[in-house]
């Protein structure tokens, strides 16, 4: 069941009403130790509508502390994931006014697990584990390879921030990254999972878009029913979105129609970047549609692109898995046929100068 509460900025007051209203933390004993997974990017001013808001994760700390429990906030952004990465994020993000202990813990772990769909041992963050109970505090922003990251996709920060290059190229069909990222659920199950959904991204995100505002906070145990729910709100179909397409495949979720307590928020006109299909798949049977559709859907498979704004940092060719990109003069140029589509470039470059895009043919097709 989802609970949801109207929140129409962040002053502590709005925030307050709202968390009082979807929390439920009759679990949280005295002497818990309660870590909240925030999302937090590569660090962003929380006007930016990039990174969960200092102020809800501020009241759910008081929340939790008033139990008695003790509360530490984190994330593994993408980049170095040491001492002084973090302080630089945590500065960015203002999280210094929760009151909450932020992780400063950079232990590794390695982790078995035979029951994942895809993602059977992977390298994780140590400090989720030292935790009694885990709390994911997602941001609501569309994204440039999943359609939308919520609940499920803000789990992809419990792996090492340097090591998701490599979790992209180790799975480069965009629905295996997301089956990877429902494993990721499976194995942790957060407790609870929180949405800020009050001033969401649209259009480049999940770093470089534009904040929206939907005026939502929303709660729930099960974060492909939340995330369900969040893809109503934005106007997608879920099947749209990668991580719920993998979840509706295993069985996880039902497709359901958005709450009518919820319709007066739904924003029909959201801006999402392109992502992936194969419309030639589902015309033609069997091999046949597999083989046109894989051939045609790499012409019209949308595509990072550069864009006015780039100043020749670099930081988009260090971040390319696949080592797609190559400088010259001072400029990213993307060798399309090593690109496998993961968006670590236009996720992390700092002037939002990388943006996905659907080719010419792409666009045609769209109008016949």
């Amino acid at each position: 069941m989802i609970a949801f509460a109207p929140c129409q900025n962040y002053t502590e007051e709005a925030c307050r009403s709202a968390l009082e209203a979807v929390l439920e933390l009759d679990w949280v004993k005295p002497g818990m130790r309660v870590g909240i997974k925030a999302n937090l990017v590569h660090g962003a001013a929380p006007e930016k509508a990039a990174t969960t808001h200092p102020m809800l994760l501020r009241v759910l700390t008081e929340a939790l502390q008033a139990r008695g429990a003790s509360v530490v906030i984190g994330d593994s952004p993408g980049g170095l994931y040491n001492e002084a990465a973090l302080n630089h994020v945590y500065r960015l993000c203002a999280l210094e006014q929760t009151g909450a202990e932020l992780n400063r813990d950079f232990s590794l772990r390695q982790v078995q697990f035979p029951e994942g769909r895809v993602l059977r041992s992977f390298t994780c963050t140590g400090w989720l584990d030292k935790c009694d109970a885990v709390i994911n505090f997602s941001k609501l922003k569309a994204h440039g390879m999943m359609a939308m990251t919520g609940a499920v996709k803000n789990f992809f920060g419990a792996i090492p921030g340097t090591m998701k290059p490599e979790y992209h190229y180790r799975f480069p069909d965009p629905l295996d990254f997301a089956h990877m990222l429902v494993d990721l659920q499976e194995y942790y199950k957060p407790r609870l999972h929180l949405v800020d959904a009050v001033d969401c991204m649209e259009g480049n995100g999940p770093t470089a878009g534009t904040p929206r505002h939907m005026g939502l906070v929303l709660a729930g145990r099960d974060p492909y029913e939340l995330d369900h729910v969040c893809a109503r709100l934005m106007g997608l179909e879920p099947s749209k979105v990668l991580t719920q397409a993998a979840a509706l495949e295993r069985g996880l979720v039902e497709d359901v129609p958005l709450p009518e307590a919820l319709e007066a928020y739904r924003l029909g006109d959201f801006k999402v970047p392109p992502t992936k299909s194969n419309i030639f798949k589902s015309v033609l049977p069997g091999k046949a549609g597999d083989l046109i559709g894989s051939a045609i859907g790499v012409l019209i498979a949308p595509r990072p692109t550069l864009q006015a704004g780039c100043v020749g940092c670099g930081k988009c060719e260090s971040m390319c898995p696949a080592k797609a990109i190559v400088m010259k003069n001072k400029k990213p140029h993307i060798r399309r046929r090593v690109c496998i589509g993961c968006f670590c470039c236009q996720e992390f470059c700092p002037k939002g100068a990388l943006e996905a895009k659907r080719p010419a043919l792409a666009r045609l097709l769209e109008k016949l």
